[in-house]
């Protein structure tokens, strides 16, 4: 008799976003005629740079040709994109890694949620709260995370981030912890944390044997030149620290996917016995067993956003979405909302009035002005009382959507 892992039917019923996606069919079924504009799901909607769609379009004749056709490329990642990366990303900050140390993948989503098979079932996790989701689910599927129980998992310690602390998270005092995640930017609140406060994180790995890893999907939107790109930025975190990268936001890439991970040599875990195994050894090995490596025409697309028109261009779209941004909070601030985040990242974290739950704000601007948020207490907890917007929709459904949020809020 073939046995279910238990540890699946422990997660919660549906993902934030299906749950979303299932309300909002259900209103346009009682609605067809409603014309719904959604600043829920962070996806883009601008297209492809053209010096992407031009790499794209030569990887593609290449595969036409014998001469030039690719077959299986190689688990880690072209050297040609891990160069390019080391070069662009790193070098300028003044952070050296070696090519090797970069994991090309097929988006962040992939490796943050597949990381966490490295380490024994048995490591107490924390995270900031709220939090991407995929975080704890991919946990909870190893069964590292213990019961759920009013809204939090019993193996697992929560690191709120609110207005009442500035969104800076503290570091659990109350217990060891053994894997910590972070977010900077943060997703959901669109906040970000301190070259301070990023410090005592990684001292504190460095004292306590703790592994962090940390989610830098946004750091190309960061404005302040005082917020660290990397937490390699940090003296220290090369022995502590793996960090994970998308181009999914940075370029668009949502469709085309493609990212990579850092996994630095000096990183390592500990047996029982007290043997040190350097994670590097282990997700190579991990990657080369489960993964068939990242496509060449998605990584000659990578490539291509490091050529100065690539960077040029994309900026440009860069700069689109934050303005979206800026519009969005200004709007907001000024109908009287408490908004946050917007200024380093391309998300709004909104407080609701009058601590309305989550759920009940999403409902009611859906039915009232006809737009979609994300509900915060679907990242976490601490979430209960704040809504996401993106500001990565087009200006025009960005515009109307702020218009009918307007209308809507003066009609109260």
């Amino acid at each position: 008799m073939a046995l279910v892992n238990i540890h699946f039917l422990n997660l919660q019923n549906n993902y934030l976003f299906a749950d979303i996606a299932k309300k909002v069919n259900a209103f346009k079924v009682m609605h067809p005629k409603a014309d719904v504009i959604s600043l829920g799901i962070g996806d883009v909607t601008q297209p492809l740079c053209p010096a992407v769609i031009e790499a794209m379009h030569k990887a593609t004749d290449e595969m036409a040709s014998s001469a030039t056709f690719r077959g299986y490329g190689p688990e880690q990642g072209y050297d040609f994109l891990r160069e390019a990366i080391v070069k662009n990303d790193f070098l300028p900050r003044g952070i050296r890694l070696d090519a090797d140390e970069i994991y090309i993948n097929d988006g962040a989503k992939s490796d943050t949620g597949n990381f966490q098979e490295l380490l024994h079932w048995d490591n107490f996790i924390g995270v900031t709260d709220p939090i991407y989701p995929v975080y704890i689910d991919s946990n909870v599927m190893i069964g590292r995370c213990g019961t759920y129980r009013n809204g939090k998992w019993t193996n697992v310690a929560y690191m709120p981030i609110t207005a009442e602390n500035g969104f800076v998270p503290e570091i659990p005092k109350n217990r060891h912890v053994d894997v910590i995640y972070l977010c900077c930017p943060n997703n959901p609140t669109g906040t970000v944390i301190g070259k301070q406060d990023l410090r005592k994180f990684v001292n504190y790995a460095l004292k306590h044997d703790a592994l962090i890893l940390f989610d830098a999907a946004y750091q190309a939107y960061i404005r302040d030149p005082e917020i660290p790109h990397s937490i390699y930025e940090i003296r220290g975190a090369r022995k502590c620290a793996v960090e994970f990268r998308s181009y999914s936001k940075t370029a668009g890439f949502t469709g085309v996917r493609c990212g990579y991970t850092i996994v630095p040599k000096d990183v390592s875990v500990a047996t029982f016995e007290g043997e040190r195994i350097p994670l590097s050894q282990l997700w190579n090995r991990r990657q080369c067993t489960k993964f068939n490596g990242t496509s060449y025409i998605s990584q000659r697309a990578a490539e291509a956003i490091y050529s100065p028109e690539g960077k040029a261009q994309v900026q440009a779209t860069i700069d689109y979405y934050m303005d979206n941004a800026s519009r969005m909070l200004t709007t907001l601030r000024s109908l009287g909302y408490e908004c946050y985040g917007g200024e380093n990242a391309p998300y709004i974290w909104m407080r609701t009035p009058h601590n309305t739950p989550s759920w009940q704000f999403f409902e009611e601007l859906l039915y009232g002005a006809h737009v979609v948020c994300t509900p915060g207490v679907g990242f976490g907890p601490s979430g209960d009382g704040y809504v996401r917007f993106t500001a990565f929709g087009s200006r025009e459904q960005t515009e109307e959507a702020l218009n009918r949020i307007t209308n809507w809020t003066k009609s109260h």
